[in-house]
């Protein structure tokens, strides 16, 4: 007769499950509260302390370890010493287990710190050869179907189970090592067991590339709340794109927002009372650019925001928390390609990581840890409230564009964003050529400090009122702003400083 060992903290579906191993003439064996259940359900079930004699024994943190169950769960029969031990021992060997842990994640504590689970888990996950894991009341089903069709499981469904059972256990230790590590900015200990999801990515970041996106296993992001309701399959960049948009999106306050990004980089960026004239000045920036676009819109697209999208260029993806009615099938009939993504707010990572060579460098998530408040007036001139509410948008849409980063801002608008040189200077010529006249009055931002004035001077060209830069850090050189000041004060400029850097690289 088959024997099964059925020992679970989520019992969904357990009794139905016993049911049909019943049905089938496999002997089951439980644990305390999981024998209960199945006897509850008028199925037979031995418990685990009459095969071991010993009861749960330490606050029920000893039940499944004692060598009558261990020695079921990890016997070869096809080894003579190993039936040779069972013999003498009275051992039974088991042909399935049934297990699931203690739900540390919900309330990590000592107590919730599972041992017996991941060792039977383990014990059995490493003897599958011969004994099946099932380690998810999602896997019952397809249990029961093999079971009733041929009598056992096969050997690829028992090596797949086998597969899962590892990788649970795994997590879960990963969850434990971060807790005791909670508190710590860089902990000694980065352990992420990453799973993969359901989504099929097009290709990764060129066609002959796969790609495919991770979720840290046992947990959930904004991406798994986002439904597609349009276009073509999201490839790789797709998702990189629009993470970059989308937290843009989000970090410049209660406004309408709209931010456009090519290759990661904003290219349009603008703040208004309305979503459609957000989305109608953010694209002004650099139209040419913003065609194959990621477009993200921190408000539900109305009817007037859809008439201004379908009038401008062709956008690759367009990402809203919410569409109203009649806008998604609008959008679709005009732009069948683009794919239309509805969306709940973006979290952010607490860490992040980028891998080198044989490993990863780690760092503090990118954050604004200077407000308004720290920063100061260098200059003779000071901003005008108007001047100071454009640095503001300015400083934050610099911190989210690749350095070396300008950004020049007029009434909320980002009207000039130059990106990714090795030199400043040029990034604030292509800037000033993007804003074509449109800067002045405006400010400019830098997202780390000007070397020499000929960055101000650049700046000053584009007829920005005000620059906000972070200055130079304390220490040999600090004195060198003394001379860029002098530049500002001498072309009549305001300038503050904001006291922190703002690389994106």
């Amino acid at each position: 007769m088959p024997r099964a060992l059925l020992s679970v903290y989520d019992k969904s579906g357990i009794a139905e499950l016993a049911g049909g191993l019943h049905d089938l003439g496999w002997e089951l064996v439980s644990s305390r509260s999981t024998a209960a259940a199945i006897a509850e359900a008028g199925l037979p079930v031995t418990d685990v302390a009459d095969i071991t004699g010993v009861p749960p024994i330490l606050d029920h943190r000893v039940v499944t370890l004692h060598p009558k169950i261990h020695g079921g769960l990890l016997a070869d029969p096809t080894s003579a010493t190993h039936r040779a031990d069972l013999d003498e021992y009275g051992i039974a060997p088991f042909d399935l287990v049934v297990s699931n842990l203690y739900p540390f994640h919900l309330d990590p504590s000592v107590d919730l710190i599972d041992i017996g689970g991941p060792a039977m888990t383990r014990a059995a996950a490493k003897n599958h050869a011969f004994v099946g894991i099932v380690t998810s009341p999602d896997q019952y089903d397809a249990v029961l179907v093999e079971l009733r069709e041929h009598g056992a499981l096969s050997d690829a469904t028992r090596r797949a189970f086998a597969l899962e059972a590892f990788a649970r256990t795994a997590a879960y230790d990963a969850a434990i090592v971060e807790w005791l590590q909670a508190g710590e900015t860089l902990p000694r200990h980065l352990v992420l067991p990453l799973t993969r999801t359901d989504e099929t990515l097009r290709y990764g970041e060129n066609p002959h590339q796969q790609g495919a996106r991770y979720r840290l296993a046992g947990r959930t992001s904004w991406w798994d709340g986002v439904a597609q309701h349009g276009g073509l399959a999201l490839s790789y960049l797709n998702l990189y794109d629009t993470e970059a948009a989308w937290q843009l999106a989000h970090d410049l306050g209660d406004r309408a927002v709209c931010a456009i990004i090519k290759h990661a980089n904003p290219c349009g960026v603008a703040v208004a009372d309305d979503l459609a004239t957000a989305y109608r000045r953010a694209l002004e920036c650099d139209e040419r650019s913003a065609f194959g676009g990621i477009v993200a819109l921190n408000r539900p697209i109305d009817e007037a925001t859809v008439a201004a999208m379908v009038a401008g260029p062709q956008a690759d993806l367009v990402i809203a928390p919410g569409y109203a009615a009649g806008t998604l099938e609008a959008l679709t009939k005009k732009r069948k390609n683009t794919r239309l993504l509805e969306a709940p707010d973006p979290g952010r990572e607490a860490l992040e990581l980028r891998q080198i060579s044989g490993g990863f460098l780690v760092q503090e998530a990118a954050h604004f840890a200077a407000t308004r408040s720290d920063w100061r007036v260098v200059t003779k001139a000071a901003p005008t409230d108007a001047q100071w509410a454009d640095a503001e948008i300015a400083w934050r849409v610099c911190g989210h564009v690749k350095s070396n980063a300008i950004v020049l801002v007029k009434d909320g608008q980002a009207v000039g964003i130059g990106a990714g040189q090795q030199n400043r200077v040029e990034s604030g010529e292509i800037a000033a050529k993007k804003a074509a006249g449109r800067a002045a009055g405006g400010a400019c931002a830098s997202d780390a400090f000007y070397p020499f004035p000929d960055g101000v001077e650049a700046a000053a060209a584009a007829g920005v009122a005000v620059v906000v830069q972070p200055g130079r850090p304390a220490g040999p050189g600090s004195g060198r702003d003394e001379e860029i000041v002098t530049r500002a004060d001498e072309l009549g400029l305001a300038m503050v400083f904001t006291g922190e850097r703002h690389f994106l690289h």
